[in-house]
């Protein structure tokens, strides 16, 4: 069984909602975590808007890309250009990939705009995650 990481800056948004879809399309065909090089606790509407398209991420943890030390992974996916730059080097065997998809938890303005701000960078990444365990697992 494939084993793939998500990583971003905090854990908290991008790579939570990537996590979701990854494991949402791939079932049984792969190991998926995320982690971030710190950690923010899940973001409240990331699990808001991931439910309303089916998908629960409620029980997700916030994890340090630490915890993972010494694993290897398949698979390696940065979803912000930080995590790119700060995450540690993974063993030369493992495919690396990575998107810099906009942060939502940045946005301001009102509830409604928010949430639109974190729709909208989910719908991006339920895309972009369906394409990848299409092509790569």
């Amino acid at each position: 069984m494939k084993k793939v990481i998500v990583l971003c800056t905090g854990n908290s948004c991008r790579s939570q909602i990537a996590e979701g879809y990854l494991r949402h399309f791939a079932r049984n065909k792969a190991q998926i975590v995320s982690a971030g090089v710190e950690t923010h606790g899940v973001n409240a509407r990331a699990i808001k808007v991931m439910a309303e398209d089916g998908v629960d991420i409620s029980n997700h943890t916030s994890n340090n890309i630490d915890e993972y030390f010494g694993q290897p992974f398949d698979k390696v996916i940065t979803v912000c250009d930080n995590a790119k730059e700060r995450c540690p080097v993974f063993p030369s065997s493992a495919d690396k990939f990575h998107y810099n998809f906009p942060d939502p938890a940045k946005v301001t303005g009102t509830e409604d705009e928010i949430l639109s701000e974190f729709r909208r960078v989910r719908d991006m990444i339920r895309d972009y995650s369906e394409e990848f365990v299409a092509n790569e697992l």
